[in-house]
């Protein structure tokens, strides 16, 4: 049971959700019941994502020297060269910068996807190149989430069973799985397409997939590789709007490669990467954005 207030009378109502009408003045309180609903959920959502067993220190990417050297034959293409960047708790930050910058080797470097030919990545004071294959999956399992431009959603899975496959590999049970994706599903806006497969959805609902993905096994980080790339101008501002919400809310650190201005004004800090080296570092505060139009449509 849960209490709500008539918006009409300010009579308080106890219901379940099932009496959806005042006794008093007989207003409507579908509205009401249903919003309250959803901010449970999102209230839910947030204390599910958010980890408090993690280390509390400031930085919870730091690295050192950053440089990842590619060798082919007798070529040599540098395409980190000596990278230092500290990623604060909790911050919301965009790498920027030309194709063939460095940015998705910087992304795989954090990721563990790949290794530096020198220097250091920590991870929560851990440093990545010092782990073993089983500590860097566990790490990528449990700290880390992925977001792509592609979506990478499997085609034969619907989208409860594309958001608890990560769950799998963490262990958890079948119920925990089916509880959390829905939960998940529903945070992002989709709890009327849990059973709905890639191919039944739009561009931005498979992105939203891919965020619940993404938060399925409750990481400190989320890597957004190009998130809105594919993406209508509408649809992508959405998906920037969610993940700005999810780094308010939950206080998972997201970390976005983007070309997309329009992440400049959720961004904390836009560090801009040129030929694998930082460029600049620039805060959003400091950063004047001028509202334009296109197509009679405000951006």
């Amino acid at each position: 049971m849960a209490k709500y207030v008539c918006p009409r009378c300010g009579e308080s109502v106890e219901t379940s959700g099932i009496v959806t009408v005042c006794p008093s003045c007989h207003a409507d309180l579908r509205g009401v019941v249903a919003e309250e609903q959803h901010a449970r959920t999102r209230r839910a959502a947030a204390e599910l994502l958010r980890d408090d067993s993690v280390t509390t220190h400031e930085y919870i990417v730091r690295t050192r020297g950053l440089t990842r050297i590619y060798r082919m034959g007798d070529v040599e293409v540098s395409a980190l060269n000596g990278v230092d960047l500290d990623i604060r708790r909790g911050e919301y930050l965009s790498i920027m910068g030309p194709s063939g910058s460095g940015k998705s080797t910087f992304f795989n470097m954090i990721g563990g996807l790949d290794k530096p030919t020198a220097g250091s990545c920590y991870i929560n004071e851990t440093d990545m190149a010092q782990l073993s294959a089983h500590e860097l999956a566990w790490q990528r399992c449990h700290t880390i989430g992925y977001i792509f431009q592609t979506f990478n959603l499997i085609p034969v899975m619907t989208a409860l069973e594309n958001v608890t496959l990560p769950m799998i590999f963490a262990g958890a049970t079948s119920d925990e799985m089916l509880e959390r994706g829905r939960l998940l599903l529903e945070l992002v806006g989709l709890e009327g397409r849990l059973h709905h497969k890639p191919s039944e959805l739009s561009g931005g609902q498979q992105q939203r997939v891919a965020v619940a993905r993404a938060l399925a096994n409750q990481p400190a980080i989320i890597l957004a590789d190009e998130p809105t790339g594919n993406l209508d101008l509408h649809t992508g501002k959405e998906i920037i709007d969610l993940l700005k919400e999810l780094n308010v809310e939950s206080g998972v650190t997201i970390i976005s490669a983007t070309h997309d201005l329009k992440m400049i004004d959720v961004s904390d800090r836009i560090v801009h990467i040129r030929d694998g080296k930082i460029e600049r570092i620039e805060r959003r505060e400091d950063i004047e954005l001028e509202v334009g139009t296109l197509g009679g449509e405000q951006q």
